[in-house]
């Protein structure tokens, strides 16, 4: 039975996945995790998806209602679910011995790891693994740094230590009932935050490219051995342009909650709001009071998310690159689409074709059940909703207050829409992979489009 239950690896991902939210909910929910015993086992279980699926949305107050305990275990589940995608893709098939298909290998290369092969994910992961701990190791001293400053030492090197492992995972949960708007005069810790959640939702591969690059100038080595690859490059360039096109949207329409603010005090926010919003779910500022126009940006920046093979959600930024070239080459009347000097196979399309379209569906039916869930409980319009699922869904975590008025159904879509957030497009793209090709052919005929 165990061999037929892990013989695919979707169900290997889902299950796994679910055996960690079911295990982190029954650990949340015990006593010893609470502060008063307030935490029912929908609120558990939708923290421990949060935690898991390294979003951030929270239904009760992390700092006061969860004990160190219950804070340790929030923060053990952020880790697990930021390195579990690759964790549960490849060192598991080498736990139950299972052998790939040549479909899945290539999936998991194009979506973890990209060129390396299916022989090499255990290399390749024990890189990612030793470059977190590295990345967040460094995190948590430049954060200790400056928490010892306001707080006993103890407690500063535990809260430097969550928030590194949160930001560099792009969870956005934090100890700190204002989430980071306690350090909002404070641009040394927001700078900290915002480089590792880049650094965290940048993809691993690129990380790896980064560092080989960065150690063979070093060693003075020829540079024509170190080029760039196609993907890295498309989420250098995509990440570069969301963060700092984001930033100046925000700094035109307004984000700092502080009228008096000056220009560097609204650029730090504006920067860090821009940086957050793609899939960290860290505030600085009030986000329930940010202008309408700033938050329908932030909801763009939210759905398009990190870079693949990264600790981010979303529908990832070579999404949107593979979306841009193919509108630029149309637009000039090109069949060949093209990025960066290198032609995108038709198979490659078709599939960010396909997870666009089934994100936008999502997120389109999920604005309806939210709306008919949340039908008179409270004061909420149509851009608090959207701007829920499309947190839910990017695994961001930035909310404009509605989740802890959220009604039990709300919470369970919003569970779903996390799990499906986290797991959907590598999910997706196995089963398209591994289905078999039509064994038919329609004939063609031309239609009408507007």
């Amino acid at each position: 039975m165990l061999s037929r239950l892990f013989a695919r690896p979707q169900t290997l991902l889902l299950g796994s996945f679910a055996a960690a939210i079911a295990t982190g909910s029954f650990l949340l929910w015990l006593p010893v995790s609470q502060t008063q015993n307030s935490v029912g086992y929908l609120d558990a279980l939708f923290t421990s998806t949060s935690a898991v699926c390294v979003t951030g949305l929270v239904v009760v107050n992390t700092a006061t209602e969860y004990s160190r305990f219950g804070q340790v275990v929030i923060m053990t589940l952020i880790q697990v679910g930021g390195l579990g995608v690759m964790t549960f893709a490849a060192v598991f098939f080498y736990i139950f011995n299972r052998r790939l298909s040549m479909r899945s290998r290539g999936v998991l290369r194009d979506t973890l790891f990209h060129k390396e092969a299916a022989g090499e994910f255990r290399h390749a992961f024990l890189q990612a693994v030793i470059s977190a701990a590295a990345v967040e190791l460094t995190g948590v001293a430049l954060l200790f740094l400056q928490l010892r400053k306001m707080q006993g030492g103890s407690e500063a090197l535990f809260c430097a230590l969550f928030h590194s492992v949160s930001a560099f995972c792009n969870a956005g949960f934090s100890v700190y009932s204002e989430n980071l708007a306690v350090f909002s005069r404070r641009p040394f810790v927001l700078l900290t935050i915002a480089g590792l959640i880049i650094l965290g939702g940048i993809g691993h591969h690129v990380l790896r490219e980064a560092a080989r690059r960065a150690w063979r100038r070093l060693r003075k080595q020829a540079q024509s051995s170190v080029r760039w690859s196609l993907s890295a490059r498309a989420a250098l360039w995509a990440t570069f342009y969301l963060i700092f096109g984001g930033m100046a949207g925000l700094m035109i329409f307004g984000v700092a909650s502080d009228p008096q603010e000056g220009w560097g005090g609204r650029a730090l926010h504006a920067f860090f709001q821009s940086v957050s919003a793609r899939t960290a779910g860290f505030n600085s500022v009030n986000v329930g009071q940010i202008p309408l126009a700033s938050i329908l940006i932030l909801i763009g920046l939210m759905f398009v998310g990190g870079s693949p093979g990264s600790c981010a959600g979303g529908v990832k930024t070579t999404s949107l690159a593979i979306g841009w070239g193919y509108l630029r080459s149309s637009f000039r009347g090109r069949r060949e689409v093209a990025l960066l000097g290198r032609a995108i196979p038709e198979d490659l399309l078709h599939r960010t074709a396909l997870l666009v379209i089934l994100a936008l569906l999502w997120n389109g039916a999920g604005l309806l059940i939210l709306a008919a869930c949340q039908q008179g409980v409270g004061d909420w319009d149509l851009a608090d909703m959207a701007f829920e699922q499309i947190s839910a869904f990017g695994t961001v975590g930035l909310s404009t207050g509605l989740t802890p008025f959220l009604t039990p159904l709300g919470k369970v879509w919003i569970i779903l829409t996390m799990y499906f957030g986290r797991l959907g497009p590598l999910t997706l793209a196995l089963w398209a992979l591994e289905s078999p090709g039509p064994s038919v052919r329609h004939p063609e005929e031309r239609l009408m489009i507007g």
